[in-house]
């Protein structure tokens, strides 16, 4: 009984610690800033303005390469279109997409299918993995194409226009570490 009482203290402490450091962690992520992020294309502004912007800055083209961002033209029900990065190519008419808010706000989803529909087979129009039905489901979206993020200026960006990339502080690792350890410990002591 001892060992459950403290265990349960543990946990709350844990708890509380996850609390003060999970909010830094949160994100809510939306389709650009993420897509910016992964991609190191620096390009800002809505995702329906992005194939527009990257004229005369990035290379655009039909044919899907890793790292490149497919920009997703607007429609009704998606009216800011969406960008989405390439993690990798299955074929010239399939790819792996890396991409935020798509299948439920604000989430990210790493890898998941997506397929060129088009007739003349230019990734013009595309049917998306979407978590809700477990497969591509029947909507197809128009796409602008593909931004390569390779083909940048070589001018040197500043620090501001370099990519972030998310790294879990030490404090939120412990404390991670740290309830891993008391959800453990309390399912130990009720066996």
């Amino acid at each position: 009984m001892h060992i459950r009482g403290v265990a349960a203290r543990v946990a709350l402490m844990a708890v509380g610690l996850l609390m003060t450091a999970a909010p830094a962690q949160a994100k809510f992520w939306q389709c650009v800033p993420y897509a910016r992020m992964i991609s190191g294309v620096n390009i800002h502004g809505n995702a329906l303005t992005w194939w527009d912007q990257a004229a005369g800055r990035y290379e655009r083209g039909a044919a899907p390469k890793k790292g490149a961002v497919l920009a997703f033209a607007p429609t009704q029900r998606m009216r800011l279109g969406h960008v989405a990065t390439v993690s990798k190519v299955v074929s010239e008419r399939e790819v792996l997409l890396t991409h935020a808010n798509w299948s439920r706000r604000g989430g990210v989803e790493t890898d998941v299918r997506a397929v060129d529909v088009s007739e003349a087979g230019d990734w013009s129009r595309v049917k998306v993995w979407y978590a809700p039905n477990g497969g591509l489901g029947t909507s197809t979206y128009p796409t602008h194409g593909f931004i390569y993020p390779d083909s940048a200026p070589t001018t040197t960006p500043d620090e501001s226009d370099a990519p972030v990339t998310p790294v879990m502080t030490a404090a939120a690792t412990a404390a991670a570490n740290f309830k891993l350890a008391s959800i453990t410990a309390i399912g130990t002591a009720s066996n």
